[in-house]
């Protein structure tokens, strides 16, 4: 089983979704408004990902609109309740599944790949 984390009104994630409806993959879609990730999955996460800065998309609106001092996190711990705080700042979406694989955002070839 897949699991996608993202924002139910997200359009990537909707194109996420549609593609592997259309390719017959299963999947659990958790939207992270309704049941934020915990502190220990969000570590997880930025250490699959890269690092919380490759975690979080600051090109978006929320990053944007942040007050600079919370842009430039010091701890592991200060990332976490950044994120806890405003989960729409993870790059959307999170794709894991249950052999371990780990992706973050959609494209079509990223998710032929992902999915053979």
């Amino acid at each position: 089983m897949t699991t996608i984390y993202g924002l139910k009104n997200c359009d990537t994630c909707k194109k996420a979704t549609k593609w592997l409806d259309r390719f017959g993959v299963a999947y659990t879609f958790v939207d992270y408004r309704d049941s934020k990730p915990s502190p220990e999955t969000l570590v997880e996460w930025a250490g699959r990902a890269g690092g919380f800065d490759a975690l979080v998309n600051k090109s978006s609106t929320t990053w944007r609109q942040l007050p600079d001092n919370r842009k430039s996190p010091g701890s592991e711990a200060e990332w976490k309740l950044l994120l806890r705080e405003h989960p729409q700042l993870v790059r959307r979406p999170v794709v894991v599944k249950d052999d371990g694989a780990f992706s973050q955002g959609f494209s079509d070839n990223g998710f032929k790949k992902l999915f053979g």
